[in-house]
């Protein structure tokens, strides 16, 4: 009988001690074969990554496997000493963790980080410095030689995740375990670092155990998928078998979390949160949040059970309907009017760039280019692109958060570009911004409700008597508990703590809401909450949203318009079904082809950028994306291109639409 490459049978992890222990991996068993991609799915806090460290035996400070078998190549990796397992870690099994910046040495340089793992196991076939380069060459690393010797911080996000990988292959390990590799890069970047370990894979003969919440890259890249919930796997089979059917409710609620393009329906959202991982729990773990849980779904554990060929822990499997269905949206409001209520035009945003004793302006970067655009009363207008193309400078030179070089900014027929006082505060009234992170733009040391109400206070919203009342309001229409206020935001889910970002924005009554990659960090149950909430207010206010983002499925769903912005300028927008099925600029194209499809599209052309985005300080002369440009000609180098239309609102900057090539 053949050995898999990596066997996991029966693993029980625990942390803590005594009362507090908890057990974020509770008999976990499955297993990976060379050259195969497993993909374990599932939301935050399900016990993924905590699956991948106690594999590597990288368990946090009071944490310990309590039972269970890891086989590698059919040998115990539980039973070796610590000595001979830091010679398995790298040599035999290696991992590229979720956040580069944190997982590289900030202090030593590449080619010294990349040279210790060689040297520690007695992988280099040569001089150091080239096998370094030609790991850094076989993972499309840009001028290898330099980056040798490249400190992390002088890289971009993509670099630094290839940095990972080339460490990761130094010594060139049997099994990969790539824990969410992508989450936090653009799409184009996403796309080259899949398609990399696709190649690497099929080149080694590697097997690759993929941590992901996206069912995107599950769809492309797995060969088999485990979903996992509350520390336990529920469902478990191949590709195909779980995107045609999958049987756990747990797997079907996270389909439907997905928003679809033009269906008009609100997003299943799973109420509640994965519960505490400790001695509590009994019966099936996901029956809290199940739509069709029974009685002995709360008081006995299912065992697995075959459902045309998936294996499935369910009481009900076999039995549920076919497919969730949604609610329609409510028709409460029109989606807008044809009135501007934000009109953008000729801003730009140079920040300077000083140096020498006197500090002399020697440049410029110019993060925002000369940028126009308007968003109608009730509308949504998505902001899209890479990671440095000026996208958050914009909403934060609207707000006056960054000073705005020139151009003018009118908000319901008023200019808010000015810097006096009064222009100000009338501003903060209008416009609100609802910031990525949560958690850090939230004062830890206020309660929430003093949190939301401090908006209220400083604009004098209403009489004092009747604040708090408003803001107990506030609270229920964005969908909190009734004791919210009195608790602190660590209190609270990421999704929650977003709820409450977004609360506090509304206390001022604001006209327009600036929201910058509000569900980036949230799991796809989390991200659909937040979305029928903004939908819902929408409809219900009249709110006009800037959505700053990168995610084209939360825009295909969200938005009315888009604009796609490169390296401070904006070159294509129009209407969204217009942007998104027909996209007519080059860059735009390569945008949509990168992003994961759930859905088999075997037509969808490949699109792969070459290189990084250039930077501000310096963009290429003419079209700044012609080095990157399969069709760039002489005229694209030599000048920018002007506005082309090429539809009913939709405006393209492309010299190769505009047919002068």
């Amino acid at each position: 009988m053949t050995v898999s490459l990596l066997a996991v049978r029966g693993l029980v992890t625990e942390i803590g001690s005594g009362a507090a222990a908890i057990r974020p991996v509770d008999g976990v068993s499955f297993q990976v074969d060379a050259g195969e991609t497993y993909a374990l799915l599932g939301e935050s806090g399900c016990g993924k990554s905590m699956t991948a460290l106690s594999l590597m035996r990288l368990l946090p400070d009071g944490g310990r496997i309590r039972a269970g078998q890891v086989l590698l190549d059919g040998e115990s990796i539980l039973a070796l000493p610590e000595r001979d397992m830091r010679r398995v870690r790298g040599a035999r099994m290696a991992m590229i963790f979720q956040e580069p910046m944190l997982a590289l040495n900030p202090v030593m340089t590449v080619g010294a980080q990349i040279g210790e793992v060689l040297a520690v196991h007695g992988r280099a076939d040569g001089a150091v410095d080239d096998v370094a380069r030609s790991l850094l060459d076989a993972v499309g690393v840009p001028d290898a030689r330099r980056r040798l010797a490249s400190y992390p911080f002088e890289l971009s996000g993509g670099l630094r995740q290839r940095v990972m990988i080339a460490m990761a292959l130094a010594g060139r390990p049997r099994l990969l375990i790539a824990d969410e590799p992508t989450t936090a890069l653009d799409v184009t970047i996403q796309a080259q670092v899949l398609d990399l370990l696709r190649t690497l894979r099929a080149q080694q003969g590697m097997g690759l155990l993929l941590i992901t919440h996206d069912l995107g890259v599950v769809a492309e890249n797995a060969d088999r998928v485990g979903v996992m919930y509350a520390g336990e796997l529920v469902e478990e089979g191949t590709r195909a078998g779980f995107f045609a059917a999958p049987q756990h409710p747990y797997s079907r609620m996270l389909f439907a979390s997905l928003p679809r393009a033009g269906d008009g329906g609100r997003l299943v959202s799973i109420p509640g949160q994965v519960p505490p991982l400790d001695g509590s729990l009994a019966g099936c773990r996901f029956a809290p949040r199940c739509p069709h849980v029974i009685e002995r779904c709360r008081e006995v554990s299912p065992d697995w059970r075959d459902i045309d060929g998936q294996r499935v822990r369910c009481h009900l499997a076999g039995q549920l309907p076919a497919e969730m269905q949604r609610a329609p949206v409510r028709a409460v409001r029109p989606a807008g009017n044809a009135s501007a209520l934000l009109e953008v035009a000729g801003l730009k945003v140079h920040f300077p760039v000083r140096r020498g004793i006197l500090k002399r302006q020697v440049g410029a970067v110019k993060a925002v280019d000369d940028v126009d655009f308007a968003i109608g009363e009730g509308r949504t207008l998505a902001l899209v692109g890479e990671s440095g193309c000026g996208k958050t400078t914009v909403g934060k030179a609207i707000l006056q958060l960054v000073e705005a070089t020139a151009g003018r900014v009118t908000l319901a027929g008023v200019r808010i570009d000015r810097r006096d006082a009064a222009s100000i505060r009338q501003l903060r009234r209008l416009a609100q911004m609802v910031f990525q992170d949560p958690f850090g733009s939230l004062d830890p040391r206020m309660r929430v409700a003093d949190i939301v109400l401090e908006g209220m206070d400083a604009q004098g919203v209403g009489r004092p008597a009747e604040r708090r009342q408003a803001v107990a309001a506030l609270l229920r229409q964005v969908g909190l508990p009734d004791d919210a206020g009195g608790r602190y935001p660590h209190a609270f889910s990421g999704g929650q703590r977003q709820r409450i970002a977004i609360a506090r924005a509304l206390a001022v009554s604001p006209r327009l809401l600036i929201c910058d990659e509000p569900t980036s960090a949230l799991d796809v149950s989390v991200q659909a909450q937040i979305l029928n909430l903004l939908k819902d207010l929408q409809e219900t206010l009249g709110l006009a949203y800037l959505f700053i983002t990168h995610n084209l499925a939360v825009v295909e769903y969200l938005a009315h318009e888009i604009a796609v912005m490169y390296l401070g300028r904006i070159v294509e927008k129009g209407p969204a079904a217009a942007v998104l099925r027909a996209p007519r600029h080059p860059y735009t194209q390569a945008l949509i082809a990168a992003v994961p499809r759930i859905a088999a599209d075997g037509d969808r052309p490949r699109i792969r950028l070459a290189g990084d985005q250039p930077s501000p300080l310096d963009p290429p002369a003419g079209c700044h994306f012609h080095p990157r440009c399969p069709h760039a000609g002489d005229v694209c180098r030599a000048r920018y291109p002007d506005p082309t239309v090429v539809g009913d609102g939709h405006v393209v900057r492309c010299h190769w639409v505009a047919g002068t090539l």
